[in-house]
């Protein structure tokens, strides 16, 4: 049966893609550094025998667009990268989106081997990228290698995108839109710890500037410590999450402590110790459910920063300043009904044996801009490690790979169909 086979090409071919895997998280990709990396997803698709398209997203017309979310505006140097498997014809359509982009290392001293090491430990790779998401772009192209290389002729296209500018909004995966990249469905194979995520909380970055009275030290008393109001102002988003949180009912979120935490993630006041500090400025990330919109969470969050006014008089002549930038994720969901959620559970279970778990993912993705704004059904599903996804000494599960690189081409082949001419054991 075609199960057996894509096993068996998979297993025989473990070590080439294993080797694949190392050379993608050997080539740092962080924001700005992503054509090595994308070098050996072009080599690795014309390969595969697909129609290759790479190009350089233009931020000057990208920039004014309503979902342009990016630290920078040039993206010389930082290409895209799409293949195309055009199928026979009526059939659906599929997208395989993945990022190339990672982020920053962080810390060195925290790192037991080189962040772009590649290295190999008890069955795990080790290295930035490796989990988030590197190792499951390498499933999405070993489940193409396997279908392309028994034959299995199918209905539908697949488009297989290698986007950047995940990690700071999604600005890739949009330009792919823009291009015209659009689907009857779509798989991100992000690190879900093999878990199913039919919705996505979005979020954004945030900013507020929190005024005081400056004085001298020894007359503390004759100022107004922003340090101190900003205190109140932490609290007070506080109050605002748990609000937001008490009204996520949804079963998808029921494992999940706070679904859609608003994070307080940077602050700054003060310029010298002898001194009441007179500015602070805060900034965080706020996550935006996947039933409301991002116009929806700001006006909330705008209303709410207004009314610290009915908490302290202070803010009622001196307002905090609240204003977004930076990065913007956009929230996306589908339903548990969709047939694309039936077959790659069919797929799982053939596979693994066992049922999924089926949540919503904890953070946000470029999922949401796909069904939101590229009208694609998105699922999130993927072998990364969800715990270690950003952190020192990220590592994915080899066996995971393989095992996620099966799931999709079978998923492919139940949801692009094959002519009925095409004997598939």
């Amino acid at each position: 049966m075609l199960q057996s086979q894509i096993n068996q090409w998979l297993t025989s071919n473990r070590v080439h893609g294993v080797k694949l895997l190392q050379k993608l998280v050997q080539a740092d990709s962080t924001q700005g550094n992503e054509q090595q990396a994308q070098k050996v997803v072009i080599k690795t698709l014309h390969k595969i025998g697909l129609k290759v398209d790479v190009w350089e997203p233009d931020g000057s017309k990208l920039s004014d667009h309503p979902n342009f979310s990016s630290s920078r505006q040039e993206f010389i140097g930082s290409p895209n990268v799409v293949g195309i498997l055009k199928g026979t014809g009526d059939g659906r359509s599929l997208i395989l989106n993945g990022h190339i982009d990672v982020v920053p290392e962080g810390d060195l001293e925290q790192w037991e081997h080189a962040p772009y090491s590649g290295k190999i430990i008890d069955g795990k790779i080790y290295g930035r990228g490796a989990t988030d998401m590197k190792g499951g772009n390498v499933s999405l192209l070993l489940a193409l290698s396997a279908l392309r290389a028994l034959g299995i002729p199918l209905k539908g296209d697949v488009i297989f995108q290698s986007v950047i500018e995940e990690e700071s909004g999604g600005l890739g995966t949009l330009a792919a839109i823009l291009r015209g990249y659009k689907a009857d469905a779509a798989i991100i194979p992000e690190p879900t710890n093999l878990k199913i995520f039919p919705k996505q909380q979005g979020s954004m970055w945030f900013r507020i500037h929190v005024k005081g009275r400056s004085a001298h030290g020894g007359t503390r008393y004759e100022g107004v410590s922003a340090i101190e109001k900003s205190l109140l102002v932490v609290e007070h988003i506080r109050e605002l999450e748990k609000r937001r949180n008490q009204r996520i009912t949804d079963p998808l979120y029921s494992k999940i402590p706070i679904p859609i935490p608003i994070n307080v993630g940077k602050i700054e006041g003060g310029d010298w110790p002898s001194s009441v500090a007179d500015l602070v400025k805060l900034e965080g990330r706020m996550g935006i459910s996947p039933e409301e919109t991002i116009a929806e969470a700001k006006h909330e969050m705008e209303g709410w920063i207004e009314s610290l006014k009915d908490i302290d008089p202070w803010f009622e002549e001196h307002p905090a300043i609240l204003e977004w930038f930076g990065a913007r994720w956009v929230p996306g969901s589908i339903g548990l009904e969709h047939e694309l959620i039936g077959k790659l559970t069919s797929s799982y279970r053939d596979v693994l044996g066992e049922e999924p778990v089926i949540e919503a993912s904890p953070w946000g993705t470029d999922g949401g801009l796909l069904t939101s704004f590229g009208e694609t059904p998105t699922i999130v599903f993927g072998p990364g490690v969800t715990e270690k996804a950003h952190f020192p000494n990220e590592y994915i599960e080899i066996d995971k790979v393989f095992e996620v690189a099966e799931i999709i081409a079978l998923t492919i082949v139940d949801w692009c169909g094959v002519p009925a001419s095409t004997r598939v054991l």
